[in-house]
Order: structure tokens, then C-alpha cells, then sequence
């Protein structure tokens, strides 16, 4: 029987929490699809980073690096190529079209950003729906931003009427109890009947066969991708730390190099920097305490633990970070920390009352890795035998190929 056949993409500017979460959703996919529908999986991950091929991939899979861009006060701009944003859109929308058109996917999963950069991805979306069965899901984090942000950004992405166009349906990747982004005002009322609700992509979320790099007791801090973390790295690296315990700092791979040679020049005894562990959960799990800025991934890493942690989140672009280390503490599964007012001390303190105490985490949702398959496998159930579509594309391909007339209409 035919493979089922994936695409999962994510735009990528700043950080690595796209392609992290994808990551996690293809693993998962690959791993519990089969048992549901009795198809295997395959598929392709669509990035906007260089650094996603480090990350692992399920067999079956495979990646896609779009030219990359970054954002900028003035909105987004070329990363590496030297050309305007409108031709580097067109570029990228080029080949996600291509993409699609070829691989015929029978699922496609859109990561937070319904049409990706300056609506990028709407005509490829719109292509794949009127050429055959497939399904198209918006993905969301549990938190998008404060109501006025959210509702100014489905502005910019078509508005909710085109969502609505492209998109079977809405998982939102996180427990409402804790944080609903639908009574929040976060996702407009004519596409919440789209809505389903995952849980946490938190449990289920694999820890390597190794161990932790650190030989005795540890706290860690981690920064996520790390571009903006050295203020909380910096704060975190000067903590007092107990007596036997040393201190992992994980800096993220986009921390720029002189920020992260500043750190580990003004490291003191007991405290490792590294750019990045090849298995954060390990780590994750073994520590004592953790600091962390406020991420979805690594959140979600740490509501698979019972390790106490201090959450102290981004502050600038946007207020999801905070928003969710505000619910997330006010259920009290973790505590939070203002940046402008952190101090070593103040870290110092908390890492003596928390250490060699552990938090129950297990009344939230943290089973999304588990829902997610049961959705798509509810959604893939009625498509159609995929081979009769194989040979009407071959048999258009031809017409194409033969015909004057063909071309002209494909190319319309």
C-alpha cells in the first residue's frame, strides 16, 4: 500500500522553535500513523534555516531549506541573498509550489504562519486543493500574542475568510485550561469552528540512550536558539551556585560568536558552556533545577519533567513568552522572572530553595504527540486510493509534454 505523504512546513526567522516542533510532529507521525491507518509515512520538512539538517529525521523523510530571511524592525529581509524581499518571495514561493505540485502530499501541516512570508504559500496551497485529495491544517502554538497583535497578524496573512479558504483545520498545540487562545481573542471567531485542541507536544518526546555530559549534579540553563539569550546566559553564569552542584549553560547555536566567547571568558569555576546537546531532554531531566527563557519546544521539554523550573521569557517583538510563563505559573506547574529585574542573587536564592525539589506536572494536557496522529489520521480517512491520481497527473503531464495547447494551459 502507498506510502502517506507529508509536508510540514515552517517559514523561520528567528530561533529554532519551528523547526523543533515539526520536527517532533514528523517523528511522531512516522512512528504512530502506521498503526492507525495501516499506511506507512513519508515526507518532507520545509525550513527556512540552514541549521535544521543537524536534526535528526525519521526514515522516510526529508528536508527542504528555503533562502532564508530574517526580521528586521522594518518587517522581513533577505538572510544571505543579495536581492530585494520580492524577489526573494518569489523564489521561495517558486519552489514550495513545485514542491507540492510534485510530491502530491496527502496531508500538509502549515506551522503558525497560515501563508508564510508575504503569502508565500497561498498559491501552492491553493494549487495542491484543486488538484486533488489532500488535507491542509494550520498549526498553532497554544499562545500567539497579545489579541491586538494576533488579530493584526491573520490581517496580514489573507484575514480569516482566506484560513478558512485553505485550511480544513486548526490544531492548536496546547491545553485550554491553561491557556485558550480562542476566549483570549487570539483567533477570530468565524475560524474557531476549525479549532482542535492537542494538548502540549510535550510527552512522548524521546530521550537519548546516553548520558548527561555533566559527570555530578547539575543545574541547567538553556536559550533556546540563543540569537537573543546572553542577558539571561550572563545573568544565569554569575548565580552562586550549592555546594557540589555545577551549572550547564546550553547557549543555542545562533548566539553570535562574540557574545559566546564573552560568556565563556567571564565563566566561573563550575559553570560549562556548550553551543548545543545533541539530546536536550537527557539533560533536561537530569538536572536539578533549570532557568529557561520562554520557548514553546523547550517549555514543552520541561512539562515532561518533574524538575522545578524558572522561566524567564523574552521580553521584546512579542508577549507570547511571557503570556505563557504567566499561565503556566499561575497554574503552577513552573515560576517566572521578569529579565529587567533579575539578579545573580536573586537566581542564587531560587536555586537554593527549588534544588531537590520536584514538580507534578501531570494534570496538564501534555499528550499532543499522541493526539496529533489520531487527528490526521481522522482527516486522511476519507482521501481517496492515491495511484488513480498518480496516473491522471501522468497522463496531464503528457498532454502537456505533446501539445502546444498543453503547455499554454498549464502554464495558465
Amino acid at each position: 500500500m502507498e506510502h502517506i505523504r507529508i509536508v510540514l512546513y515552517s517559514h523561520d526567522s528567528l530561533g529554532l522553535g519551528h523547526v523543533r516542533r515539526n520536527l517532533a510532529l514528523a517523528h511522531a507521525l512516522s512512528n504512530q500513523l502506521p498503526v492507525l491507518t495501516g499506511r506507512e509515512v513519508t515526507g518532507i520538512l520545509i525550513s527556512g534555516t540552514v541549521l535544521a539538517p543537524g536534526f535528526d529525521v525519521p526514515a522516510g523523510w526529508d528536508w527542504l531549506i528555503l533562502p532564508g530571511v530574517d526580521k528586521s524592525p522594518a518587517g522581513y529581509q533577505p538572510r544571505n541573498l543579495t536581492v530585494p524581499i520580492q524577489d526573494l518571495v518569489s523564489l521561495r514561493a517558486g519552489l514550495l509550489e513545485s514542491v507540492l505540485d510534485g510530491f502530491l502530499p496527502d496531508l500538509v501541516v502549515v506551522d503558525r504562519h497560515a501563508t508564510g512570508i508575504h503569502r508565500e504559500l497561498e498559491t501552492a496551497l491553493r494549487r495542491a486543493r484543486s488538484a486533488g485529495p489532500v488535507r491542509t491544517v494550520l498549526g498553532l502554538r497554544e499562545i500567539l500574542d497579545t489579541p491586538e497583535a494576533a488579530m493584526a497578524e491573520w490581517e496580514r496573512v489573507g484575514g480569516a475568510s482566506l484560513v478558512e479558504a485553505l485550511f480544513d483545520a486548526i490544531w492548536v498545540y496546547g491545553d485550554p485550561a491553561v491557556h485558550d487562545p480562542v476566549s483570549a481573542g487570539e483567533i477570530p471567531p468565524s475560524v474557531q469552528k476549525l479549532v482542535r485542541y492537542t494538548g502540549y507536544l510535550a510527552a512522548g518526546r524521546p530521550a537519548g540512550p546516553g548520558e548527561p555530559i555533566m559527570p555530578g549534579p547539575y543545574v541547567l540553563t538553556t536559550l533556546g536558539g540563543g540569537a537573543d539569550g546572553h542577558a539571561l546566559a550572563a545573568l544565569a553564569s554569575a548565580a552562586e551556585l550549592p555546594p557540589g552542584i555545577d551549572h550547564l549553560v546550553v547557549a543555542g547555536p545562533q548566539m553570535p560568536a562574540d557574545r559566546l566567547a564573552d560568556l565563556r571568558r567571564r565563566a566561573m569555576p563550575g559553570v560549562r558552556i556548550v553551543e548545543r546537546l545533541d539530546d536536550m531532554v537527557l539533560h533536561l531531566r537530569g538536572a536539578r533545577a533549570i532557568v529557561s527563557m520562554g520557548g514553546y519546544n523547550t517549555v514543552c521539554e520541561i512539562m515532561s519533567t518533574d524538575v522545578p523550573a524558572l522561566i524567564v521569557p523574552r521580553t521584546h517583538s512579542r508577549s507570547e513568552q511571557r503570556i505563557r510563563a504567566a499561565s503556566l505559573a499561575a497554574a503552577g506547574f513552573l515560576e517566572y522572572h521578569e529579565i529587567g529585574t533579575l539578579t545573580p542573587e536573586i537566581l542564587s536564592g531560587w536555586l537554593a530553595r527549588r534544588l531537590g525539589t520536584r514538580v507534578d506536572r501531570r494534570q496538564a494536557q501534555l499528550n499532543g504527540l499522541v493526539r496529533v496522529p489520531q487527528l490526521a489520521a481522522e482527516l486522511l480517512q476519507p482521501v481517496p486510493h492515491r495511484p488513480l491520481l498518480r496516473a491522471a497527473a501522468s497522463s496531464s503531464a503528457s498532454r502537456v509534454t505533446g501539445s502546444p495547447e498543453g503547455a499554454a494551459h498549464a502554464a495558465v
